[in-house]
């Protein structure tokens, strides 16, 4: 039995939770309980606070979690990173109000930055040589120059609006962030052969994300130029049919470049394509 520490709610809860049924892991109700068991995996689920993610991987309450990349450099807990899980995407950033002249980032020597983040952007300001006051809040740091609190923010940014709405502009990224899977660093040999058997479903449900399984018939007189067309993962199945002039092409494709490639296989003769969504995806 293995016990992964997951956020209690919010953004990226939803998107573990997804992440947990996709890889058809079955949990039980979990209103007002922190502590629940798989019904048909060895796991148990504890949910915590983000921030407390990290440190209960570190002293071994939780053997695993799944947290903000955000929050784990700022906690700086001594786990091992054991899989990057693409969701939850944000970045890290300096902001400034909008009307403000901005060159570079020595602007902001002798500022007042307020931020949930003081570890990070201390690293951040150390490395580039400037000197700041950082003033840490706990909530709403994007209100803070307009009160006058702060002459600029240091905050999480995803799509940019609350930036907008406050009257400010992003001018500087310090740290990219995505959801990811840590670990304690010492694991028996028994959770560790949970963990990679977790490891091993995630993966098969990240390499089946925007792809799409597509089946066409071909004339055979076009394969080799449909066939050029067509980056499956080995190369694409090929299945004869009762036509002798036409077979049946099987293969994967990105979501980014599906319309483009079967825009050019319809034009080659391909009929009856068939394009299916892909559940999981073993390599």
């Amino acid at each position: 039995m293995i016990r992964i520490a997951i956020q209690s709610k919010g953004r990226l809860h939803e998107q573990t939770m997804e992440l947990l049924a996709e890889a058809d892991i079955k949990l039980g109700a979990v209103k007002r309980t922190l502590l629940i068991k798989s019904r048909n995996f060895p796991i148990e689920v504890l949910y915590l606070r983000d921030d407390d993610i990290p440190s209960s991987v570190a002293n071994g309450t939780a053997d695993i979690g799944i947290v903000g990349e955000n929050e784990l450099a700022e906690q700086q807990a001594e786990v091992d990173i054991a899989m990057r899980l693409g969701f939850s995407r944000c970045r890290l950033s300096l902001a400034i109000p909008k009307e403000t002249p901005y060159d570079d980032n020595h602007w902001f020597e002798g500022k007042t930055i307020a931020t949930s983040y003081p570890e990070i952007l201390k690293k951040y300001l150390d490395e580039q040589g400037i000197k700041a006051h950082i003033h840490r809040i706990g909530g709403s740091v994007e209100i803070s120059p307009s009160i006058g609190l702060a002459d600029a923010i240091f905050d999480i940014v995803s799509s940019g609006s609350t930036l907008v709405s406050n009257n400010l502009k992003e001018v500087e990224v310090v740290m990219e962030s995505e959801a990811v899977l840590i670990a304690k660093r010492e694991l028996s040999d028994e959770k560790r052969q949970v963990l990679d058997q977790l490891l091993f479903r995630f993966e098969a449900v990240r390499q089946a994300e925007d792809k799409k399984y597509v089946r066409m018939n071909v004339p055979r007189q076009q394969l080799d130029a449909m066939l050029r067309l067509l980056p499956g993962l080995k190369s694409p199945t090929i299945i004869p049919l009762a036509d002798e002039e036409w077979c049946s092409v099987h293969t994967v494709l990105d979501d980014q470049r599906l319309w483009e490639i079967v825009g050019k296989l319809k034009e080659l003769g391909a009929q009856g394509i068939l394009v299916t969504p892909i559940e999981k995806m073993i390599l």
